[in-house]
């Protein structure tokens, strides 16, 4: 028993050695002038999953081997690598930096898929900002008008119908936002921007609705020579809705929002308030 902890403690000596030998060759390969010997150290990393180590070889190999004849073999593994350690905000942007040093390359269609769905990957749950969401769908468009042809097309058209979608949820959670803290003009504006970007939404009839109510409540506490402005758009929204959406549950409020709309502009016809 003893002697099998003796052998146990030998090998874990030896990993230790073995460990600290392998990580001080590193750093002198690192830290030395041998380009040679680092490309080839990087692409082994590579092709032995160690994608961290790989990283720091083709970035010091980058400036190196500028303008020379292996530039473009590592630009493409480099950003791979990042790729693959799940860094996609560098990797989209080595990804993109590879277009434009190879513009004639073999990869050029390929970089120009990864660099946008990196930033698919990296775009942020919808309850975040979503620049680069708006930035991902930007180039995955530009990818589709390049490359209608592609074998990447209907991943590009998958991503893309994904990031629409949060952005839509996203603009409706906005619109609605501001019509439950009663900020209604912002929410009016919201809603029909919201209806104007997503005409074949699922909440459409939501929308018009909430658009409806908000453009009501806005237009009532308004200054009184704004209000039949505001008020006979209320009666137009009313006329979309009901006829876009005759069966909705939602009908007789809107019916009730209508006649009240209806009212006030009656009201201030004859000289009276809306009060």
């Amino acid at each position: 028993m003893h002697a099998m902890k003796n052998v146990k403690t030998i090998i874990g000596i030896c990993a230790t050695c073995l460990v600290l030998v392998s990580c001080n060759g590193y750093e002198k390969l690192l830290n030395s002038n041998n380009y040679e010997a680092k490309y080839e150290a990087a692409m082994r990393y590579y092709n032995d999953n160690s994608y961290s180590r790989a990283i720091q070889l083709f970035e010091n190999l980058t400036l190196h081997y500028r303008g020379k004849e292996n530039a473009e073999e590592i630009a493409w593994y480099y950003a791979q690598c990042l790729y693959k350690e799940k860094d996609y905000f560098t990797a989209a942007y080595q990804f993109q930096r590879f277009t434009r040093q190879f513009p004639y390359s073999q990869r050029l269609e390929e970089a120009a898929f990864m660099s946008a769905y990196c930033k698919y990957l990296d775009s942020p749950d919808y309850a975040l900002d979503q620049k680069t969401t708006r930035e991902a769908i930007a180039e995955m468009e530009g990818f589709a008008e390049r490359w209608p042809r592609s074998t990447r097309m209907p991943e590009v058209n998958r991503c893309l119908d994904e990031m629409r979608a949060k952005l839509m949820k996203k603009d409706f959670e906005l619109a609605y936002g501001y019509y439950f803290t009663e900020e209604y003009h912002a929410a009016y504006e919201s809603f029909r921007r919201f209806l104007n970007l997503y005409p074949e939404s699922e909440q459409r009839e939501e929308a018009m609705f909430y658009q409806l109510d908000a453009g009501y409540r806005f237009a009532i506490n308004s200054r009184e020579d704004k209000q039949r402005e505001r008020l006979q758009l209320v009666v137009n929204d009313f006329e979309k809705f009901s006829s876009s959406f005759a069966g909705s549950k939602r009908l007789a409020a809107a019916q009730n929002i209508y006649t009240k709309a209806r009212a006030a502009l009656t009201s201030l016809e004859q000289g009276g308030t809306t009060d």
